[in-house]
């Protein structure tokens, strides 16, 4: 009976591991209601009106299987960056775009290079195929660009994963330094260049879509999950040269996208005067987040994201001990994994009422820890 059932040696010897512990996973074992959902960087200001009202006219096709080609949604996005449809790729959520370049790229022993504390959703791709991981510790609270184009070299590593701005400590490259370090990369490394909030940062630090078409090695990726406020519907998508983008097809769910999640993308797409409203009041969120904090003594990192990390001045033991206190009185927040960036905690932007409950909560939660 040991032998069943027949999964991969790999397999068997992998934990199993959600990596995030979600707001209803702590109602559920906790029992008290979460009243302020700030924790997961998902977007508490909604998709824009005209999405909802896109849905709720298509809501009668929900039997269809949405088109396996991704023709209109392609087309749209490449409209909208300037570039062809043979370079975007869609599929469920970044998460779900990073486990196929993964697939496309790892097998047992291949060598990966990703920074120490970085989105660990990443990790669990890798780990999950095979990879073998070299993680690099972060410089002063951001991705520490040398460290990994050395690790890359060292280790002759395969694939590379860079955040362009980052998750968890919300800080940002120029995209002249991005540019230095794909011209610096070896053609047989891939690069996964995470442009999740790219939203919600600064011009400078994103290069213009056309730059990285001609590099067969660099993708890049973004989402509908963060200012477009659709991150239940799962719609991400990958930018890269033709032949990189044509592999996907190989090994993609080419039924995996919802018929009512590419109405919605396709609607918040189109709703770029809405898009523009939600980065305002991020921007007014961010800035509430860091007064918050400067009032009850805490140091709020700068932020080119939609969430603040908070240097919360001691070691992990004390950030948790927050998170936990916070969770106590409904607000859910989270923090990073590894020292030394374990000593912030996390606090995603969200509507006032979001705000108010963060405020009140906070003084006590630190007054009772002491």
């Amino acid at each position: 009976m040991s032998d069943f059932p027949r999964f991969t040696d790999l397999i068997k010897g992998l934990p199993a591991t959600v990596p995030f512990v979600g707001p209803e996973a702590l109602e559920r074992s906790r029992g008290f209601p979460i009243r302020a959902r700030i924790g997961a960087n998902e977007s508490g200001f909604g998709p824009a009106p005209s999405v909802i009202e896109a849905i709720r006219q298509h809501a009668d096709a929900v039997w269809h299987y949405s088109d396996p080609e991704h023709f209109s949604i392609k087309q749209a996005l490449a409209d909208h960056l300037g570039c062809a449809a043979q370079n975007v790729v869609v599929g469920e959520g970044v998460d779900g775009l990073l486990g196929m370049t993964v697939r496309l790229v790892v097998s047992p022993g291949t060598t990966v290079v990703t920074s120490l504390g970085g989105y660990p959703t990443f990790n669990y791709h890798v780990d999950g195929f095979g990879g073998q991981r070299v993680n690099v510790p972060y410089a002063g609270d951001r991705e520490d660009l040398d460290a990994l184009l050395d690790a890359v070299k060292k280790n002759d590593a395969s694939l590379v994963y860079f955040a362009n701005p980052d998750n968890p400590m919300g800080s940002h490259w120029h995209e002249d330094e991005v540019a230095r370090f794909i011209d610096a990369l070896p053609e047989t490394c891939m690069m996964v260049l995470d442009e999740a909030y790219c939203e919600c940062g600064p011009a400078e630090a994103f290069s213009d879509i056309a730059r990285f078409l001609d590099r067969p090695n660099v993708l890049r990726f973004r989402t509908f999950s963060k200012a477009y406020g659709l991150a239940g519907a799962r719609v991400g998508y990958a930018i890269g040269a033709p032949e990189t983008i044509a592999a996907f097809d190989k090994i993609r769910n080419h039924f995996g996208m919802p018929v009512l999640s590419v109405v919605a993308a396709e609607a918040a797409l189109a709703d770029q005067a809405y898009l523009q409203a939600v980065v305002g009041r991020i921007r007014e969120s961010r800035d509430e987040i860091g007064r918050i904090a400067r009032e009850n003594g805490l140091e709020p990192l700068p932020s080119a994201t939609n969430f603040v990390a908070i240097d919360c001045g001691r070691d992990g033991a004390y950030a948790r001990a927050i998170v936990d206190g916070l969770g106590a009185h409904g607000v859910f927040i989270r923090m990073p994994g590894v020292a030394p960036l374990n000593r912030c905690i996390r606090v995603s932007t969200g509507p006032s009422a979001d705000m108010t409950l963060f405020a009140e909560a906070l003084p006590v939660v630190l007054g009772d820890i002491g």
